[in-house]
């Protein structure tokens, strides 16, 4: 096995910074798609030109955090395809020590990487040592965050890969929950470290309205999520004090006049409202 085994795939929107720091870690011979989630063609002229490893691949319109990694899944025609955000960042052992786990485990489905949130000390560390075999600590879960997932693209084919209604949020969880429940296996390797920055993977001057979009969709997405595996029911009952909360903090915010947490609630109850009456995942930042 080789890096040439491996696809990224990374999917962006408003993220070209971000972007560009992530591509410049990856090893110039494994190949990229980057799914650009717009129809900026300025976009992908720069990062095609930048990055001969990298092709992008432009939506047209924003698809979401699930179904653009769909597209760049179904795009890929390597053994493995390593799933990865566009704020993080690999280091020089990360895809050699993924090879090295998913020869060791050739059964594997998904194997996740330990975040390392400080590039200057894993660098003061020894390097080699990160490299070698015996240092490789490997553990069986049920789950690994979607900053990074490497997936071995044989075993998704009575599975599938990411629930396309699910716009972003909790979408690597639905993943990970299909996986196990087809007796499938995946691992977590605290010895492959991925810097991931957290929560910024677009351009700051977009903050205010992301982080509307963030609230409609995590609300969304929770209750999506707790009537796939629990039922309408009891889905129902466990976002009763949320939609209360969501409601009531509105209300009060609407009253002392404070615009930006009116939005962030009014965002929150819509999300919610939107879920449980059964209607998509619609809303989208308007950027």
């Amino acid at each position: 096995m080789s890096i040439k085994d491996i696809t990224i795939v990374i999917t962006s929107f408003k993220s070209d910074q971000k972007l560009k720091k992530c591509l410049n870690s990856i090893d110039k011979e494994c190949a990229v798609i980057n799914v650009e989630n717009s129809d900026n063609r300025d976009h992908k002229d720069t990062i095609e030109k930048e990055f001969k490893n990298v092709k992008c691949i432009l939506t047209r319109k924003n698809l979401g955090y699930g179904i653009a990694n769909n597209v760049g899944l179904k795009e890929a025609n390597t053994k493995y395809v390593l799933i990865l955000n566009p704020d993080t960042e690999l280091f020089p052992s990360t895809l050699e020590n993924f090879l090295i786990v998913a020869k060791q485990y050739p059964d594997f489905a998904i194997i996740g990487p330990n975040i390392k949130e400080d590039k200057k000390e894993y660098f003061l560390q020894n390097e080699e040592k990160n490299k070698d075999l015996n240092y490789l600590d490997v553990k069986e879960t049920n789950e690994v965050k979607g900053y990074a997932m490497f997936l071995n693209i044989s075993q998704f084919k009575e599975i599938g890969f990411f629930d396309e209604n699910i716009f972003i949020y909790l979408e690597e969880i639905d993943l990970c929950k299909r996986v196990t429940k087809k007796n499938k296996k995946i691992y977590q390797c605290s010895n492959i470290f991925v810097y991931h920055e957290g929560g910024k993977s677009h351009e700051i001057s977009v903050n205010d309205e992301m982080e509307l979009s963030r609230n409609w969709h995590w609300m969304w997405s929770s209750f999506y999520f707790n009537k796939k595996y629990k039922g309408f029911i009891l889905s129902f009952f466990i976002a009763l004090p949320k939609l209360i909360s969501a409601f009531f903090k509105f209300l009060i915010y609407f009253l002392i006049f404070n615009k930006k947490k009116r939005e962030v609630y009014f965002h929150r109850l819509s999300g919610l409202i939107n879920s449980i009456i059964g209607k998509s995942s619609w809303y989208r930042p308007k950027i």
